[in-house]
């Protein structure tokens, strides 16, 4: 089965800084692979890449078989990307906005009726998607934002600190309806510096320390490898910091 997402040997320099030092690693349909470090690792510069939103200096990226560099228009169309300080249009209803992002990826009515039904049930917020988005929480327009950002089914949902300021309701919902979208197929790329929400959530783990890919590997398998309690942990003996 071909690969969600395929990474070989990618570097980005910015000038004479090289951010990401030739990481490797690959993403099944299906799954979740969580990259953890801290900030300046080299995380957001992958994501992002992996979104077309900065290009490689070398190495290969291919999301489903479509290179980031020679297909970008071909990789946006089956990726979404949430950014961790993602907004929406406040003065819109929940239903007006997901509406209005349905058209701008629909090929037809049809095509745009079935992602904004299909936002909706992920979203879960009922009657309250007839209120302005401004009146919403915080959590509540994660919900909507999270919807967005998968109704059309993609390939791989790259998403960068999921829960970042929500509430524990919140933050749990959010990481099962993350969870869920796997059940269709759905890869999953993210980050996230709860490492407790990377062991709940995560399939594999990648760490990353400097632009440098130290570990892959399940939760457990890494713990049980550094003889480690936690992820923390397992950073800290996988990095020597």
């Amino acid at each position: 089965m071909k690969p969600a997402l395929h990474i070989k040997d990618f570097r980005k320099q910015y000038g004479s800084f090289q951010a990401v030092k030739g990481i490797s690693f690959e993403v099944a349909p299906g799954e979740i692979f969580a990259l953890i470090g801290p900030n300046g690792a080299g995380k957001s510069t992958t994501l992002r890449t992996v979104a077309t939103l900065l290009s490689p200096t070398e190495g290969t990226i291919e999301v489903g078989g479509h290179d980031v560099t020679r297909e970008p228009d071909a990789v946006r169309s089956i990726i979404s990307y949430l950014p961790e300080e993602a907004g929406a249009y406040k003065n819109l209803t929940g239903l007006a906005y997901l509406n209005f992002m349905a058209s701008l990826y629909a090929n037809s009515a049809a095509d745009q009726k079935e992602y904004v039904e299909r936002a909706k049930d992920i979203c879960a917020l009922g009657d309250r998607l007839r209120d302005k988005i401004g009146s919403y929480s915080k959590g509540m327009t994660r919900k909507v934002l999270l919807a967005r950002a998968v109704m059309t089914h993609p390939t791989l949902t790259i998403l960068d600190e999921p829960t970042s300021g929500l509430d524990i309701v919140n933050a749990r919902e959010i990481r099962q309806t993350v969870r869920d979208l796997t059940k269709t197929g759905t890869a999953v790329l993210l980050s996230s510096h709860n490492m407790l929400e990377i062991e709940y959530l995560s399939d594999r783990v990648g760490i990353i320390h400097q632009g440098t890919l130290h570990e892959t590997g399940t939760a457990a398998d890494l713990k049980k490898k550094y003889d480690a309690a936690n992820l923390e942990e397992v950073f800290v003996r996988a990095t020597n910091v």
